[in-house]
């Protein structure tokens, strides 16, 4: 038992420094995807409960974005949320909203907070300005040029290269509890 923990170990090691290596959210698939390029030998299976792991210990921060549960190792233990940018993958963290406020919403409602989830999903300057300027030159295309251009093709390509597949907005967020 003492060899299959000191191999876990170090995949757990490998894993956390994989993960840390990563600037933005990456699903479990894209990091063991890298891990196995770059020669380890790793099952998707233990990089998926890794993961899980990492983010149910406030290790990881863990969003869901096109349907895809995606990581990054959480460099701040206090509790937190995120600005997400859906093209490039750029995070920002942010404070959470007061509990006064998270309590007045949910009374006003007929409800008790248990737990919350925030994060905000949308484009950071440097896409938003790459956008527009896309935008502009297929403004001066002809029409057939036009019509071909896809508005979130760079977006697809930069999403692509933090694990995400699919054309969709994000749909969902972190969970935290209220006692982290």
């Amino acid at each position: 038992m003492t060899a299959q923990s000191g191999r876990n170990t170090r995949q757990k090691d490998v894993i956390r420094e994989a993960l840390g290596a990563c600037d933005v959210f990456i699903s479990a698939q894209a990091l063991h995807q890298r891990l196995v390029d770059g020669g380890e030998h790793i099952s998707l299976a233990t990089v998926y409960r890794r993961l899980n792991a990492m983010a149910d210990s406030g290790q990881a921060d863990t969003v869901r974005m096109n349907g895809q549960q995606m990581f990054r190792l959480c460099g701040d233990e206090r509790h937190h949320h995120h600005l997400v940018c859906v093209s490039c993958g750029r995070t920002v963290q942010i404070d959470p909203p007061s509990e006064t406020w998270l309590r007045s919403i949910a009374e006003e409602h007929g409800f008790t907070v248990e737990s919350h989830t925030l994060e905000v999903f949308g484009l950071c300057a440097q896409c938003r300005a790459a956008r527009a300027q896309s935008d502009g030159a297929d403004a001066g295309e002809g029409a057939d040029d036009a019509a071909g251009a896809d508005d979130g093709e760079s977006a697809d390509a930069s999403a692509s290269s933090f694990g995400l597949n699919d054309e969709s907005m994000p749909s969902a967020s972190r969970k935290v509890s209220d006692g982290r």
